[in-house]
């Protein structure tokens, strides 16, 4: 079988890389370029750069031939060859823990996999056709279910966690980096539905897109949106936030309403969905829209009646309270402290700013500065249900803040509010990113989650350090083996190996475990590293 299914590619003789690379691929086996290059390299006994078929042979041993599915194999075949349909479906029960299982199933999965035409119409399963199931998608961690969108779409914006970028626009280094489109159209492939532009007068009256105040590389605004405008909905048909982080003159904030609607068109939101709403619309009614996040002069109602008219050259002015420096230490984002509480006691009892006798134990409020900003009325009219406002309190939210404002925190004292991060920098790998990455691969990787009931309930007493309710559930894990493993920087690649796995969630449920170390892990590419740890969790 095997034989056949190679041998017509090694007619012309020897073949490269490139060819054993796609032969490989022919044959359904899954294996990163990189790892395929360094076996490829080792069995090259001439150093020439071309393989024999028993060369190739060799390769393909080493990939797909894995001691631990070999043993699993074995223990469901009665002759160590072949998988009856009934043999399959045992395993799927018993290792697999599948709920439903009939030899209708294992029918399926046998046609399906097993690449050897004869074993397939005797209703068999061939170890090749073993490995090649248990190395496909079904066999993963992540339901299959949840691959696809298959929550609620219909609730409001607000009851969704939103994927959500922070500095779009920087590929590296914060402060002296380059800025570059592949950062937006990275962060939309990956289904990133909220998107950060920091706008600022640029020459010949073109905004341009940097970190303000650094030294990052400059991109034009214009060419941003373009950008956007082609991926936006490329993994993901629900909405898109533009969250500007406008800094631009009204002149440049003009051009930039020009360039929305010139860009975006109807998919540009402009007005509201229903006639005087007070909720948010959901995900489902703002398919395909573009939605602009900024600060808003006037109602949406005004808004409305101004629709069709010429808003050149006009200009309002939005009064806010301005940052104190550690504030303006969070990268100019929307946040500040609920007071400022000076000492009650300062040696001799005087304030030092005001020279004012106090009284012991009398706490005095500093008042806060303001500022007037001036705001172009061709771009605050774009703004319909994403109204950048300041957050001051959770009170004094739930007692003023309207259906479409929503906040900006910056993240120290977002951490201090409630240990989570909302907006990440996605070009940065980390741990922050791998939760990221891995909490909206659910729902399709549609860039929305639907938020669990009590964090929708608007008079929730949910309060994660202090969980009552629920029957708590055991998870046991057994670790195997590890394949492919990424290859080390060093020449000698001797690095080590192990495996943690830590749950996140409220306090009570974080839990983290680690495998033993597998020492000087050379030619991690072909060798199974074999942990065998059993955990409960």
């Amino acid at each position: 079988w095997f034989l056949s299914k190679i041998q017509d590619d090694f007619r012309g003789g020897k073949i490269n890389l490139e060819k054993t690379q796609r032969l490989l691929e022919k044959l359904d086996i899954r294996c990163s370029y990189i790892h395929v290059k360094q076996i490829f390299k080792d069995n090259d006994r001439l150093k020439q750069g071309r393989i024999t078929i028993e060369e190739f042979r060799a390769i393909y041993r080493i990939i797909t031939h894995r001691e631990e599915i070999i043993e699993i194999f074995n223990t469901y075949s009665e002759n160590r060859k072949i998988l009856l349909e009934s043999n399959l479906a045992q395993f799927l029960t018993q290792e697999q823990y599948a709920a439903e299982m009939s030899k209708a199933i294992a029918f399926e999965i046998i046609q399906k996999y097993e690449p050897i035409e004869e074993v397939r119409k005797a209703h068999q399963m061939s170890l090749e056709g073993f490995t090649r199931y248990m190395d496909s998608r079904e066999c993963l961690l992540f339901k299959n279910e949840c691959r696809k969108v298959y929550q609620d779409m219909t609730h409001p914006l607000n009851d969704y966690f939103i994927s959500s970028s922070h500095n779009t626009y920087l590929v590296s280094d914060q402060l002296v980096g380059p800025s570059d489109l592949w950062g937006y159209v990275s962060a939309l492939v990956k289904g990133c539905r909220c998107l950060e532009i920091d706008c600022w007068d640029g020459a010949q009256n073109e905004p341009v897109v940097y970190h303000g105040y650094t030294l990052t590389s400059k991109l034009l605004f214009k060419t941003v949106i373009q950008a956007i405008h082609k991926y936006a909905f490329m993994t993901s048909d629900y909405p898109v936030v533009l969250s500007l982080e406008n800094h631009c003159s009204t002149a440049q904030q003009e051009v930039m309403a020009d360039n929305l609607q010139a860009t975006f068109g109807e998919s540009l939101l402009s007005d509201m969905l229903d006639d005087f709403p007070d909720t948010l619309p959901s995900p489902e009614a703002l398919k395909f829209k573009i939605l602009v996040k900024n600060k808003k002069i006037g109602t949406l109602k005004e808004t409305r009646e101004r629709k069709g008219s010429d808003k050149r050259g006009k200009v309002e002015e939005w009064e806010e309270e301005v940052a104190d420096v550690d504030e303006e230490e969070e990268e100019e984002e929307d946040t500040f402290k609920e007071s400022e509480v000076l000492e009650s006691v300062l040696g001799d009892n005087q304030d030092k700013e005001t020279g004012v006798k106090k009284l012991p134990g009398v706490m005095l409020f500093k008042k806060k500065k303001t500022r007037k900003l001036k705001i172009a009325l061709a771009l605050s009219d774009l703004v319909i249900y994403t109204k950048a406002e300041k957050f001051k309190s959770f009170q004094h939210s739930r007692l003023y803040q309207q259906f479409n404002e929503n906040n900006s925190i910056g993240e120290t004292q977002a951490r201090k509010l409630s240990k989570l991060r909302v907006a990440l920098n996605f070009q940065t790998p980390g741990l922050p990113m791998d939760l990221q990455n891995g909490k909206f691969l659910d729902n399709g990787g549609s860039g929305y989650i639907l938020k669990p009931h009590f964090l929708r309930e608007s008079k929730s007493y949910f309060n994660p350090s202090n969980i009552k309710e629920g029957m708590p559930i055991t998870l046991t894990i057994r670790l195997i083996s590890g394949i492919q493993l990424p290859l080390t920087h060093s020449s000698s690649n001797k690095g080590d190996s192990l495996v943690i796995i830590e749950v996140f969630g409220v306090p009570n449920d974080q839990m983290k475990q680690q495998t033993r170390v597998i020492k000087k892990n050379a030619k991690c590419y072909m060798q199974q590293k074999h942990f065998y740890n059993d955990w409960v969790i």
